[in-house]
């Protein structure tokens, strides 16, 4: 609404906000792959529930689960020195940046880098192994041909920070590149369903019923041709090539992606810390003052548009969210469709798959898993109908962790 584009913001401003969403990104995808999601890919999906946290992996794992710590714990400091605080930090402004990153603070932040790379390296190499340790399962497991979309470069490299809208089809072919996103509202249509409060997005063109999508890690992996750091480069190329070559399908695809891209911030947050041009130059730019203003990023767990417009008085007239759990959700709906259908076995649910419905969940987004994966605590409630409705069956697990019929 100030009249700026990104484009047009000075390039330490530029420099300084990337470096900040590298960190965001880098400690969320910490966050979910190590506490949320390793125990159920280290202590199976059917494992005692009490076994599928954090706690036990410390216990069992416990190289593994400091290091997943320590890596979150580094992201969480950029984070802090740019913005001064872990979480809210008000540091990004409209029109650039309010402080820079003085040249201590870069130093400090390069020498507590340490191994920060190499241990996403060897967490990477840790769900390669897991995963060609149960290739059929991992390949089978919620496994949906979806429609992809994410930001990419021009020259269609990955982009977490700004972009154009690139969509793929479920065969792999572009449907979409570079986008413009001030459209966004052409290309992506929203249905609302009388039994969800989420809303139901996609592809205008192709309809409700064929048109949805996928966002996140697993998108904007399928959807790049290159990552411009070496060593993620390499990975994408070794995924692609282990899934045959094609478009990755497979929802557990998302942990193999969220660790590629997890090494690529790590790649580009050294690089920028050593970047002369991190913290000189203006901070902000001022253009004319605009009634609509529209921003997409790549936010960890998917494509992230916000849209607000203005009046005369700067009263919002008008404001539109459509975040990552949103676009995924015809996604989350039709894997636990697809784990239904392969596991339920008769007319009785059972606490394997109750646990297996989380574990799909868990694949799409931190904010769901969090509903589903406190120490296992967070109640959950699953009903068998029959096609007349009746309820044939039901099971939840309580707020105690207990399961109850």
């Amino acid at each position: 609404l100030v009249g700026v584009s990104p484009e047009n913001l000075p390039p330490a401003a530029t420099r300084l906000r990337r470096l900040l969403h590298f960190g965001q990104t880098l400690q969320s995808h910490a966050l979910h792959f190590f506490h949320l999601a390793s125990p159920d890919l280290l202590f199976g999906f059917e494992s005692d529930v009490a076994l599928r946290n954090i706690v036990a992996v410390l216990d069992a794992y416990p190289e593994i689960a400091l290091h997943g710590v320590k890596i979150r714990k580094y992201g969480q400091e950029i984070i802090q020195a740019i913005t001064g605080k872990r979480v809210h930090g008000s540091a990004v402004v409209p029109g650039g940046m309010n402080a820079a990153l003085s040249t201590q603070q870069q130093e400090t932040l390069l020498r507590n880098f340490g191994e920060i790379d190499r241990w996403c390296e060897e967490a990477l190499a840790l769900i390669i192994r897991l995963h060609q340790a149960a290739l059929p399962y991992h390949d089978e497991f919620a496994t949906i041909p979806t429609h992809y979309l994410s930001l990419s470069g021009e020259t269609g490299a990955l982009e977490l920070y700004h972009g154009g809208l690139r969509v793929k089809n479920r065969d792999g072919t572009l449907r979409h590149d570079h986008y413009d996103y001030h459209h966004y509202g052409q290309l992506i249509h929203e249905e609302v369903k009388s039994w969800s409060y989420m809303k139901f997005p996609y592809l205008a063109e192709l309809g409700s019923e064929e048109g949805w999508y996928r966002v996140g890690p697993l998108a904007r992996v399928n959807n790049c041709d290159q990552i411009t750091t070496p060593r993620a480069e390499k990975a994408r190329r070794e995924f692609i090539s282990a899934n045959g070559g094609g478009v990755v399908h497979a929802t557990l695809g998302y942990h193999w992606a969220r660790m590629i891209e997890s090494l690529h911030c790590a790649e580009s947050i050294r690089q920028l810390l050593q970047d002369p041009q991190l913290s000189t130059g203006d901070l902000e730019v001022r253009g004319e003052r605009q009634q609509r203003g529209i921003g997409v990023i790549e936010a960890p767990r998917g494509t992230l548009f916000h849209h607000y417009e203005i009046d005369e008085q700067d009263l919002v007239t008008k404001a539109n969210l459509i975040v990552s759990t949103t676009s995924n959700n015809q996604a989350m709906n039709e894997s636990i469709r697809q784990v239904a259908n392969r596991y339920l076995r008769g007319r009785e649910l059972t606490d394997p798959l109750l646990n297996q419905i989380e574990v799909a969940i868990r694949a799409y987004d931190p904010c769901l898993s969090c509903a589903t994966h406190a120490l296992g605590k967070m109640p959950l409630q699953i009903e068998l109908q029959s096609i007349e409705g009746r309820v044939i069956d039901r099971i939840s697990r309580n707020s105690l962790g207990g399961i109850e019929r």
